[in-house]
């Protein structure tokens, strides 16, 4: 009976199934234990067997020169040429980051690194697809991308990029990994992070950004050189506008911020990095190249408004002319613009070179100088009369500009005409070396010839100095004659101001108080030039000799400036005087600073405020030694010369000849003076010795001069554009 055979067989099978389970279960949990276990251990030993992330490589950033308040004046690209730039959380508007979060990571602050949701989901949809469809990319896990330079999108690449992502989470805090992200994230081209972004493309600090501007940012790194919008407006646009819906979703933003933020064009365009003060900033990162940070006493708004007054206006004379200002805070002594140049980038201007250190002629600018020794001594006031006549101090005859002379002025009218004759017979009265020692007593360094004494000719600028030494000089007469030592170090004034070096040294003093009040009060009735503004302002201006150099200095009762026009190379310029190329520029410059002029200083005690009549006898002439006047006659005249143009020079025609008109200046012989070109008379007036020309255009020519005697003299001249 097969049936009965059978039930007892399969019983015990089953029995012997049963007995089996319960050792199958066990081996199954033992391996649920140690699958886990072992991958853990697995993972952390690939963890332990990974080099160190390389943070000394992502901590190199561009150097950048920095502005008083902490704006950007410049930058320059890392080693291997990209704008980079130093950028933390702080420096980035709030809804950029929020919009950030929410489209790549909303999880950031709660995951250690790896979104476990967002890998699973990624896992199912590999499995689902046959291919990777979302990567579950953290912000930590791209910045590790962005540290190894690694864009794999492989399932090794993700490992590689996990097992990072977990290494920086260990190593560095929440914080520390986003500011990571935000210093190396790509934004097409060379342009890295998002602080070099936002100035690229939208010309601003990314510290107050727009909607759109924040989306466009969010999206541009996902696939920087696809999205360019400089190159795929579209594509950019598209993007910033996916980001936005999303932020919409995540309700970081409203409806109606979007749509506006929809309406705004993406820019089309890179915008150049800042390029402010750049003699100074290069002058700065050459001088401190240990260094990644340089601050500034620049004021970047005034340092912008200035240096683009400076190439509106030198456009307008010439290609090869150039010119520099110098702005300073005389009260600290601190450099607020520095125009070394009006177009850095300038071949034809020279625009590389800094003019504010180069070494010039500064004409009649030191004659305020002379003059306030002379009040400082006691051997002259304001007031004192004293000769305007041809005089001869033994073989050197200086003359007035305009070749006139006043007769008796009072030391105001001849400072304030500029007067040559004048100051030369105060200097004579005080010595030339006097007046170069106080120079070099206040630590400026004057150049004279090689092997030359300190002569009479440097009242009138016979010697050379630098507009940065002119700076300082006049920032000295704005504050009582007390030293002022310039800066541009941020931070290095406040120092000496809190040690009492500035205030208490007097031994470096340019003059005293009464005296530099004496020179205030003179200069600040100098009529303003033509057709400028007109300003409680004391200045000054110069020009060197031939036309080489115009000068205009001046202050008011905080700021002092500086101005210089000329061509780099040293060639004469027809023509060129700082009251009326300089000057005009000056008083603009005081107009841009500040919208209203600090008073000038008040009279300190001991200033003697009174009438020529009434001063002492011996203020009332200025009597001193001062060279032998002489009287009109033939056997006192000079030979006969062309003082200008020299001989065999060459001059530049700014309009290019026919509307050009060149100066032509003679010196010595009887007056009335005939002038010829090519033997041809040309218009003049016969009772002056200086008259203006109308080149017909470039080539040579021959300039004759005949005084009263017939006596000749001759220079060849070459005239080019």
């Amino acid at each position: 009976m097969p049936g009965i055979f059978k039930r007892p067989i399969r019983d015990e099978s089953m029995q012997a199934g049963l007995a089996r389970r319960p050792r199958r279960l066990a081996v199954i949990l033992l391996l649920l234990a140690i699958v886990p276990v072992a991958a853990w251990g697995a993972f952390e030993w690939s963890l332990a067997s990974i080099p160190p992330p390389p943070l000394s490589d992502a901590a190199e950033v561009s150097v950048t020169v920095l502005d008083r308040n902490e704006r950007l004046l410049r930058a320059f690209t890392t080693k291997p040429g990209r704008w980079r730039l130093p950028v933390s959380h702080a420096d980035v508007d709030p809804r950029y980051l929020a919009m950030l979060l929410a489209f790549e990571d909303r999880r950031y602050w709660q995951h250690s690194g790896v979104d476990v949701q967002a890998l699973g989901r990624a896992v199912l949809q590999f499995l689902g697809n046959g291919r990777i469809v979302s990567g579950a990319s953290t912000l930590t896990m791209q910045a590790a991308r962005l540290l190894d330079q690694r864009h794999d999108r492989t399932l090794a690449g993700k490992l590689a990029q996990i097992l990072r992502a977990v290494q920086l989470e260990r190593q560095l805090t929440k914080i520390e990994i986003l500011d990571l992200y935000l210093r190396l994230a790509p934004f097409g081209g060379n342009i890295e992070g998002v602080r070099a972004a936002s100035l690229a493309y939208f010309g601003k600090e990314p510290n107050r950004l727009s909607v759109a501007q924040s989306a466009l940012l969010v999206a541009l790194p996902q696939s920087p050189e696809t999205r360019r919008p400089d190159r795929y407006a579209e594509n950019a646009r598209r993007a910033r506008d996916r980001v936005l819906a999303r932020s919409v979703g995540a309700g970081v933003i409203k409806p109606a911020e979007a749509e506006r933020a929809r309406a705004e064009s993406v820019p089309h365009r890179r915008r150049r990095f800042p390029m402010l003060a750049p003699h100074l900033a290069e002058t700065e990162v050459a001088a401190h190249s240990n260094r990644t940070i340089h601050r500034l006493t620049i004021d970047r708004g005034k340092q912008a408004v200035l240096q683009a007054l400076l190439a509106e206006r030198t456009k307008l004379m010439g290609e090869r002319m150039s010119s520099a200002l110098l702005a300073v805070d005389h009260t600290t002594g601190e450099i607020i613009a520095h125009v070394g140049s009006p177009d850095y980038l300038s071949g034809d201007r020279f625009g590389a070179i800094d003019m504010t250190s180069a070494v010039r002629s500064p004409g009649s600018t030191l004659k305020p100088i002379v003059y306030g020794l002379s009040f400082e001594r006691g051997l002259a006031h304001p007031e004192t009369l004293i000769e305007d006549r041809p005089t001869r101090f033994g073989a050197y005859r200086p003359e007035n500009f305009d070749d006139t002379y006043r007769g008796t002025v009072t030391i105001r009218e001849a400072l304030g005409a500029s007067l040559n004759v004048p100051a030369v017979r105060v200097l004579h009265g005080l010595g030339p070396g006097l007046f170069i020692g106080r120079l070099r007593r206040t630590g400026l360094k004057p150049e004279l010839p090689v092997a030359a004494r300190p002569s009479l000719a440097v009242a009138l600028g016979g010697m050379g100095l630098t507009l940065r030494d002119l700076t300082s000089l006049y920032a000295s007469l704005a504050q009582d004659g007390r030293y002022v030592w310039l800066t541009h170090h941020k931070g290095a004034a406040e120092q000496k101001l809190r040690s009492g070096e500035i205030a208490n040294n007097t031994s470096r003093r340019l003059l005293t108080p009464v005296a530099a009040w004496y020179i205030t009060d003179i200069l600040k009735d100098a009529p303003a030039p033509e057709n400028a503004r007109r300003g409680r302002i004391a200045y000054k201006t110069g020009t060197s000799y031939g036309h080489r150099d115009a000068f205009a200095v001046g202050y008011d009762g905080r700021y002092t400036v500086a101005v210089w026009v000329g061509r780099p190379d040293g060639a004469s310029t027809p023509g060129l005087i700082g009251r009326t190329a300089a000057a005009p520029i000056l008083f603009d410059a005081f107009a841009r600073l500040a919208a209203r002029r600090a008073p000038l200083p008040k009279p300190p005690v001991g200033t003697l405020r009174v009438s020529g009549s009434e001063l002492p006898p011996n203020l009332k002439r200025f009597s001193r030694a001062a060279g032998t006047d002489l009287p009109s006659g033939k056997f006192q005249q000079n030979p006969l010369a062309i003082a200008f143009p020299p001989d065999r020079s060459e001059l530049e025609l700014i309009a290019g000849g026919g509307e050009d008109l060149l100066p032509l200046k003679a010196e010595g012989g009887a007056l009335p003076l005939t002038w010829l070109v090519d033997g041809q008379p040309i218009p003049s007036e016969p009772h002056r010795r200086q008259t203006l020309w109308r080149p017909g255009g470039p080539g040579f020519a021959q300039l004759s001069v005949i005084d009263a005697e017939g006596r000749v003299d001759r220079v060849t001249v070459r005239l080019r554009h």
